[in-house]
This record gives C-alpha cells, structure tokens and sequence, in this order.
C-alpha cells in the first residue's frame, strides 16, 4: 500500500514537468562510453518515454573511446593536444567507422518494439544527415589538427523539420564542408552549438560522474554560469569528465539556453528524476539563481497560502486570508524555487512610530535546514533599514528559541506599541519578543 502511495505521490508530483516539456526541445549528449555500457538500454528506454510525451529529442552521441579503439587494433597511439585528438588520415578512416557504427547501434535500439518491454509500442522514428557544416581547426601552437574541425554553423531549419514530424533527430560528432571533407568534432561543442542553434528549452549533459567539490566531494546542485567559472578556475585539476561538460554547460547559458543539467548517466533513471522532479538529481547550470529571495508580488499569494496552510493548522501561525495577504503582499518576502514559493516571511512597518512587525516566517518542510529562515530574517532586517526603524517586534507560539538565538529578546505584552496590543490574540497566548535595530 505504501508503494502504491508513493507511486501516486511520485506521479501527480510530476505531472506540471509533464505539462510544461510537452512540445518543448530538448538536447541530449552522450559520451561513447554510455553507449558502450551494458545498462544504456534504460537510457534508450527513457529517450522513448521522453518521446512519447511529446519532447522534441536531438540526440548528439560521442564516439572517443570507439576511435581509441580501432587505433589500438592498429597499433597507432591516440594522439591529443588540448583534449582535443589531432585526426590524421588513418585517424579520419577510424572517425568514419567508429560514428557509422555507434550511430546504427542507436538507432537499432531506438526501433525495438518487444512485448513486455518498456519499448512496446514506442515506434520511434529516427532521423540522421548532414545537419553540422564545419570548418578545419587549422594549426595551434604549432600543431596541424588535420582533420580535427570546429562547429562552423548547424542547419536549424532542417532539424526542426525533422522535428516537426515528430522524428527523434540522432546527430554524430562528424561535420561536412561545403567542399565535402569530413572533419572530426568534439562531441560537446555539437551539443553545444545544436542547443544554441535550435534555442532549445534545455541541454542536458550525461556524464560519466557527479558534478562534486573535489574539497569536500559534495555534489553541486546548482550553478550559475558566473559561479561555475569561478569553480573551473579555482579547480584546474579538474578532470575532463566534469570540465569539459561545465564549459559546455556556461557556453550554451550565456547564449539563451535557460537551463543545462549534468547528470550522471551511471545512475538509473536519473534523467527521468532530473526531468520530473523538483530538486533533480544532478547539477543544473544557469545563467541566473534558480532559487531567488525577493519582495512578493500578487502572483505570489496562492504559493504563499499553500505554503502557511499546514503551519495554521497546526496553530503555529495565526490564519491570515487571502484578502488580507493581497492587502499586504508589499510587506511580504519571499524565497521561490523552480517556481515554488518554499519559504515566506512578512515584515508590517510602523513607519510613524518607528517599528516593525516580524510575521509570517515559514519555510517549507522539505527545504528546512539550509539558512534559508535566516536568510529571510536577514532580508527583512535590512528592509527595516532602509525604512529607518528602531525596533522589531515577533509574536510566537512555538518558535520563540529561534528567534532568541538570533538576537531578539522576551517582552511582555505591555512592552507592544499601542496598535499592536490591540491586535494581540490571548487566546493564541503568544510569546512577545523584541529587537533593537539602533
């Protein structure tokens, strides 16, 4: 029964993801090494589940260890500068097996159709061409990249149309001049330039580990660009496996991409928990905070209601309606996350008499533990500045040590400004605290 609970917990949770992917763009990379290994079945699986509700997929593969391969049965040394291969003519011909191949292992497993499989009756269609137009690298520091290109331009317009028939569009890390020489790509710069050139709704990454701290070897979350920059210039060591997907990710913000996810494609089912769950599973990299505190607007208030109602239930805080809310939306502060309000607070001046009143202070339950109430406090402190108070007052039943932790102290209901003695409650039998602001 509890398995039953959580599956429709877990389903109707999801379902504003499904709402809001439905029609949208989506670019996916993968590395050769994730079609190398025995478990990228569920990843293909999940590529179809994708597919089925209505996400437009661009599926860029990579092909590096593939290459290796066949050079090794050759007995020819890899060669790499900059982590980049320099492709030689008898490289080239590897370039050209190793993408054929992986390519036609995809789409054989994008056809399956058994019975009792999570493909039955998925009947995608795959679409493959010459879609990127690239240009020779050249020399660099002396060395000749021979057939080793950059993405010059990605035909958008011939994507979409595949697209648009509703074809899951599969691309290589092969481009083509218009004199027809074939250049070997970086795998990320395709998905890179695929994303900006089609301004999809997402780019997501699958990588071969986590996105973590090599400090503390705690997972990334979340990132914006100017933090991820910071991060690859305090971390050079950094292995190529998180870099190179990081730069990808910054490049492909600062040119529109909302939002760019890491993800560790060795977990199972980790894009699907990426994709339709609030806090994911990976690190997503944007160009703004995805988590902001700022002032309330109107559009706040049903988020704001839903988040205090258990809280007035349980008769930690006063009711307030929603007219009364609307009424004072000015004075209320707010933290949202991916478009949910997860914590609020509400500061009421006295601008005649020089004081104010802390109200409203809730965080949401799973998102406790993070500063983020004294990051609203803080917030309303400095409002109180700005607006040249003295003195705040807090009225609480159940949260009176927080508040004395941070600095306020007890007083007595005669201690309350006159306005505010009239609206004292003693059936709620609050505790009265206060807050010299100097």
């Amino acid at each position: 029964m509890n398995s039953q609970k959580s599956f429709v917990s877990w389903f109707r949770d999801s379902s504003p993801y499904i709402h809001a992917h439905r029609n949208k763009t989506f670019v996916i990379f993968f590395g050769g090494e994730a079609v190398r290994s025995d478990d990228f079945e569920h990843h293909v699986h999940d590529f179809a589940l994708l597919n089925s509700l209505g996400i437009r997929l661009v599926l860029v593969h990579g092909i590096r260890p593939q290459i290796d391969q066949r050079l090794a049965k050759l007995d020819i040394p890899a060669r790499f500068h900059h982590n980049l291969r320099i492709t030689d003519d008898l490289a080239l011909q590897c370039v050209k097996e190793a993408a054929g191949l992986v390519r036609v292992e995809i789409e054989a497993l994008l056809s399956m159709g058994l019975a009792n499989s999570p493909m039955a009756g998925a009947k995608i269609k795959v679409a493959s061409g010459n879609f990127v137009v690239a240009k020779p690298i050249g020399v660099i520091d002396g060395i000749d990249y021979c057939h080793t290109g950059e993405v010059r331009r990605i035909d958008s317009a011939a994507i979409h149309q595949q697209l648009d028939q509703d074809n899951v569009v599969l691309i290589s890390p092969v481009g083509y001049s218009p004199s027809g020489e074939i250049f070997n790509l970086s795998a990320e710069q395709v998905a890179t330039a695929v994303s900006i050139a089609l301004k999809a709704e997402k780019l997501v990454l699958l990588t071969e580990q986590n996105c973590c701290n090599p400090v503390n070897g705690e997972q990334l979350q979340q990132m914006t660009t100017a933090e991820a920059e910071i991060f690859l210039q305090q971390h050079p060591q950094l292995s190529t496996d998180i870099s190179l997907p990081l730069k990808a990710a910054m490049q492909s913000c600062q040119a529109g991409i909302d939002r760019v996810h890491l993800i560790d494609r060795t977990i199972n089912g980790a894009l699907l928990l990426e994709l339709f769950s609030r806090d994911g599973i990976g690190t997503l990299i944007s160009a703004n905070a995805y988590e902001e505190l700022r002032p309330a607007t109107l559009n706040d208030i049903g988020g704001i209601l839903e988040l205090i109602k258990p809280l007035e239930q349980q008769g930690i805080l006063a009711k307030r309606s929603r007219e009364k809310i609307e009424m004072e939306i000015a004075d209320y502060i707010v933290i949202e996350r991916d478009g949910l309000i997860i914590g609020c607070t509400a500061l009421h001046p006295d601008l005649q008499n020089r004081y104010g009143a802390i109200a409203c202070l809730a965080v949401h339950t799973d998102y406790q533990g993070r500063h983020r109430g004294s990051r609203l406090l803080e917030y309303a402190y400095l409002k109180a500045k700005e607006l040249t108070l003295k003195k705040l007052f807090v009225l609480s039943t159940q949260t009176m040590h927080w508040f004395i932790e941070r600095g306020f102290l007890a007083a007595a209901v005669s201690d309350l400004p006159a306005q505010l003695q009239t609206l004292y409650n003693p059936q709620r039998n609050s505790k009265i605290l206060f807050k010299d602001l100097g």
